[in-house]
């Protein structure tokens, strides 16, 4: 605008420009009326010159402010539009931050569900396998409830059943009756119930002895029990009784089972009514129902044997079963001590210990029970 502004004062337009005119040879004697006119002439001209000036100085005004106002109402707008920038990218951090801990917790809402989905799992197990021994224990119940009954049914006043009246048998058979034994084989239990009669053992007393030293290492041993292997007590029975009984040609599978002894997860049950195990071992480890895991023999298995939660079974002799069963025996009668659930006299104690060691003695040697 300025520059035209310029160009337009250099070349001022032709309206209102005039010169003075010089006076003619004719006109000599009316020089007064000639400068009249061009005076006339003159005073409109510099009216109307005075008006495009004016007129020229209020556009360039009016531009001015026109740009100021386009300028100040840019400035607004990058304003809002620079805050509206900031919103955006404040909006689409709290969009990540919602995706983030959605993610989370889609994530924790499975894991919980997986996690519920076991512990339901192992429970059904758990209520499945009491169940199982519930209903053998019912049906051992059922079968001593029919003995007994067979029993009385068969005795009568004219012919009274020896079995429940004891005084009228002979004082030497009488002499030798230690209660009444159970069947353990619920099979058989009605068929043998009626006539199951104790047959008389000769009587061979038994003398004992307490160890010094035993008695001593027992008795620091009570005083603060524990199953650490490094006191006295332990580890004469670990060298001495607990180790040769679990030492078995499977050097490697006899560690993990003498391990799962002590950590008390251990687990034995008959594979009568087992199907046949499929495991992540290979079947040479595991064994077979002709052939024992543990000393590798061909023998008959009637048991099979699980360490801890892993899933693969392994099956075992009678007389691998009689080995472990009294290790087991042993450890669990020690743990009933040291949690406080004996309350006996510390000789008794002790003399129960013994025995528990004379059969894992009896066992490593060869001595099993028949029912094995």
């Amino acid at each position: 605008s300025q520059v035209s502004f310029e160009e337009e004062s250099q070349n001022p337009p032709a309206v209102g420009h005039w010169k003075a005119l010089m006076p003619s040879k004719g006109d000599k004697d009316e020089p007064e009326g000639g400068c009249q006119d061009a005076g006339g002439v003159g005073e409109p001209q510099s009216t109307e010159q005075l008006n495009v000036s004016r007129l020229r100085s209020s556009s360039v005004e009016i531009r001015e402010k026109g740009s100021e106002f386009l300028r100040d109402e840019l400035h607004k707008a990058q304003k809002e539009l620079k805050l509206k920038d900031k919103e955006c990218e404040r909006l689409s951090k709290v969009r990540e931050q919602l995706e983030q801990e959605l993610e989370e917790l889609t994530a924790s809402l499975f894991e919980e569900a997986h996690k519920m989905v076991r512990e339901a799992n192992t429970k059904q197990a758990a209520a499945e396998k009491q169940l199982r021994e519930a209903r053998g224990k019912i049906d051992m119940l059922q079968a001593e409830v029919t003995a007994l009954k067979t029993l009385v049914i068969t005795s009568t006043p004219s012919s009274p059943n020896r079995e429940l009246h004891p005084q009228l048998q002979s004082p030497s058979k009488a002499g030798f009756r230690k209660g009444h034994g159970r069947n353990k084989s619920t099979s058989s239990a009605m068929v043998s119930a009626a006539s199951q009669s104790v047959a008389p053992e000769p009587v061979s007393r038994e003398c004992k002895e307490v160890d010094s030293i035993l008695f001593a290492e027992f008795q620091a041993w009570k005083e603060s029990p524990t199953l650490d292997k490094s006191c006295s007590f332990l580890d004469r029975i670990y060298r001495e009784d607990v180790g040769p009984c679990l030492d078995f040609t499977k050097r490697e599978l006899s560690e993990l089972v003498q391990v799962a002894v002590e950590q008390n997860t251990l687990t034995i049950e008959p594979v009568a009514s087992q199907t046949v195990p499929v495991g992540k071992v290979a079947a040479e480890e595991c064994g077979g129902p002709k052939k024992c895991a543990l000393s590798g023999l061909p023998r008959t298995c009637k048991h099979r044997i699980m360490l801890g939660d892993s899933g693969n079974y392994y099956y075992i002799s009678p007389s691998c079963r009689a080995r472990i069963t009294a290790v087991c025996n042993f450890f669990t009668y020690i743990r009933y001590i040291q949690q406080g659930l004996v309350r006996q006299d510390v000789e008794l104690m002790y003399w129960e210990v013994m025995r528990l060691r004379r059969e894992m003695s009896l066992a490593k040697l060869g001595f099993y029970p028949s029912e094995m």
